[in-house]
């Protein structure tokens, strides 16, 4: 018996959106001393548990998914990763 397929999808702003999290985690940081940091961006991380065996058309569902759903394209970029 296959085990399920994990999919972890990473989404986060495109280069040029403002990130209000992130410009607020920066300027936390810097005042927690940690002047090193340059930039921070937030994003947001899905991992999908899938009952699925082939990969080809499990990476077409999965980014289906993704761009219907779970990122919304216009302001976000996203990569997927399939484990399994």
């Amino acid at each position: 018996m296959k085990a399920p397929m994990k999919a972890i999808i990473n989404v986060y702003l495109k280069e040029g959106v403002l990130d209000p999290q992130g410009k607020a985690a920066h300027h936390a940081l810097g005042s927690l001393g940690f002047d090193t940091v340059t930039d921070v961006r937030i994003g947001k991380q899905i991992v999908l548990t899938l009952d699925a065996t082939d990969h080809d058309h499990a990476e077409k569902e999965i980014k289906e998914m993704t761009e219907t759903l779970l990122a919304n394209t216009v302001i976000e970029d996203y990569t997927i990763e399939i484990v399994g």
